[in-house]
């Protein structure tokens, strides 16, 4: 066997053994052929360019449904709890954004809860129940949209506690610090950032069974996780608040938001 045949054999060799690393990986996935495949770049953005300090998974069991509840100040925030959960979470997204056909493919790829930021959506929660309960997790944002704004939290919304209540699960409340944006969901691949990502203790929701459709116990735990991630923020005399029934921000507000957040960069 001559040198240039054996040199051949080991290339064959090693990259045999590469493929049948990355089936082995596919095999072993709790995600879909295409989303482990859009996985591995994300894992490497928010190392490399992000350089996420992260926590080792969940605080839960494997088979543990849940509803994740995170701040909000940038289009990517989802990618930092999916890198870290290494298992299906599926995220309540703006419809509008679903239907967007600039990125609307991606997020029904990874399989995404399109709902109605304007007011209660019956069938985007009937189906997060369904995950939960399936022993998956669902994430949310109890802000609602981005927070460009001086505040550590803005007015929150009650959503995640009803599905917790409704699906006995826990709230797990996530702190997301120095997230990445500039005013448009594609702004943060083109910032190189320091993010750490810290989660609280998982809130139990089993006691109240017999009170899931109390409104105000759903405010009382949404203050509740708030107010953990204030605690995970290092801010815990942070008050936080509930925002109204109906409550979406106006184009003026979010203008205003843009403004206070370009001022903050200068």
């Amino acid at each position: 066997m001559n040198h240039e045949f054996a040199a051949v054999l080991f290339l064959i060799a090693c990259v045999g053994a590469f493929l049948a690393l990355v089936a082995w990986g596919f095999v072993r996935s709790p995600y879909t052929w295409a989303q482990t495949l859009l996985y591995v770049p994300a894992m490497l953005i928010v190392k490399l360019l992000w350089r996420a300090q992260l926590p080792h998974g969940l605080p839960l069991p494997d088979s543990q449904g849940a509803v994740i509840v995170c701040n909000h100040r940038s289009s990517i925030d989802p990618f930092f709890v999916q890198v870290i959960a290494n298992r299906d979470v599926h995220w309540m997204v703006a419809k509008e954004y679903c239907d967007s056909p600039a990125f609307g493919w991606f997020l029904r790829l990874v399989e995404v809860i399109p709902t109605n930021r304007g007011g209660i959506d019956t069938a985007s929660t009937k189906l997060a129940i369904r995950h939960v309960q399936q022993g998956k997790a669902v994430g949310m944002f109890p802000e609602g949209r981005i927070n460009m704004t001086d505040e550590l939290l803005l007015p929150g919304r009650p959503g995640a506690a009803m599905i917790a209540l409704q699906a006995g699960v826990p709230l797990l409340p996530c702190y997301i610090q120095g997230s990445p944006y500039d005013k448009t969901p594609w702004s943060p691949f083109f910032i190189r950032t320091k993010v750490k990502v810290v989660f609280g203790r998982p809130i139990a929701t089993e006691s109240y069974l017999d009170r899931v459709d109390d409104r105000e116990l759903h405010g009382e735990l949404t203050l509740q996780a708030m107010k953990e991630i204030a605690c995970l923020a290092g801010q815990p005399d942070f008050e936080p608040c509930l925002a109204g029934k109906r409550w979406k921000p106006t184009n003026e507000e979010l203008e205003e938001a843009m403004a206070i957040a370009d001022r903050r960069r200068r």
